[in-house]
């Protein structure tokens, strides 16, 4: 998602690494497949067919966005102040309080109903501290970014070390950026100081056959199938060790598909990842909303997928009929909310992926 840029759409100053873009196209679809399957499950009270394959993913969805969120920060965290909030902080900040108020008014009926006018006119402005929906993930990655940068000189073993402990320690506090700080940021932090190994691996990769890729992957996928299944994914360490191993399994599979010519609309979703990231959920709402009253005895695991794919490819079409518009400012943060640079090169800025 760090590859996106500072408007929001493809960087297209400099190569893009494929595995990358390819890694994160398949983390995009399965988190719009959980919150749709969830927020389906939520409305109807009716299962589907994909709770298990999602608890299947859950050790490695999550913290393969945010390793690869951290694998290019070496390049930048050594910016000034200045320009590093601006690309780093004022950006995703941007897009969460723009988005995190779309969401808001969308769902504004349900809440009042729910909770009351004044829970939930409270609700809008706790959302600047507790983050609202799944947008907790844009929220999230301007507070690790301020950690990162804070921290940039402190000894790597400590606070990979300190960050493990604290994943491990399962914190529940019931405040969501302080529980998701324990529990993602050694992926974050992972991804910034392990990128050569990163990069590294994933060349040793490329140079493999398919079949002994395939073969590998395999093993990994009954492995983790059997670790989830048997109720050991949640325990400490070796969560943390699933995370991980996922991670690299992720990573295999971006390579993998960047061996193919199947996998282009994967990667084009992976170079798009924060615009479905978003927008995803006003689509696959819509339309599990709308599916059931088109037909009535239609099966839920087939609502769940249309949605899902709704909320996949919705976004992309939707980004791109706004895009030289007035509402463009939904993907492309206006020059009016960025950080005046000393330098004012502000075209230079551009180039450079947020």
């Amino acid at each position: 998602m760090v590859q996106a840029t500072q408007s929001g759409n493809i960087d297209s100053s400099r190569e893009r690494i494929d595995w990358v873009d390819f890694s994160k196209g398949i983390c995009i679809i399965l988190v719009v497949l959980l919150n749709t399957n969830y927020g389906f499950e939520q409305a109807s009270g009716v299962t589907t067919i994909f709770d298990n394959f999602n608890l299947w993913a859950q050790p490695f969805r999550m913290p393969d966005f945010f390793f690869i969120a951290g694998l290019f920060l070496m390049r930048r965290i050594d910016r000034p102040w200045r320009s590093y909030l601006d690309t780093k902080v004022v950006h995703f900040a941007y897009f969460y309080i723009l988005w995190m108020t779309i969401w808001y008014v969308v769902r504004l009926p349900k809440y009042i109903d729910t909770m009351g006018l004044d829970s939930a006119l409270m609700l809008y402005l706790e959302s600047f501290i507790e983050p609202l929906g799944s947008l907790w993930f844009i929220y999230m990655l301007a507070v690790f970014f301020i950690a990162a940068k804070l921290l940039k000189n402190v000894p790597v073993w400590l606070v990979f070390l300190t960050a493990a402990i604290l994943h491990s320690l399962s914190v529940d506090t019931g405040w969501r950026v302080i529980d998701e700080f324990a529990s993602r940021f050694v992926y974050f932090y992972s991804g910034y100081v392990f990128a050569p190994y990163a990069l590294r691996l994933a060349s040793i990769l490329k140079q493999q056959k398919i079949i002994v890729m395939l073969a590998g992957l395999t093993i990994w996928a009954v492995l983790n199938s059997w670790i989830v299944f048997a109720g050991f994914g949640q325990l400490p360490v070796i969560s943390l060790i699933l995370g991980f191993v996922g991670t690299g399994a992720v990573v295999a599979s971006g390579v993998l598909l960047s061996k193919t010519r199947i996998g282009a609309p994967i990667r084009y979703l992976g170079a798009n990842t924060i615009v479905v990231f978003l927008s995803y959920f006003l689509f696959s709402v819509a339309a599990r909303i709308v599916l059931p009253r088109i037909d009535s005895s239609m099966d839920a695991s087939v609502i769940v997928t249309l949605a899902t794919i709704a909320g996949i490819i919705g976004p992309i079409i939707f980004e791109r009929l706004v895009r030289d518009t007035p509402l463009a400012f939904l993907y492309k943060r206006p020059e009016r909310f960025r950080i005046p640079q000393k330098s004012t090169n502000l075209s230079e800025i551009d180039s450079r992926t947020a």
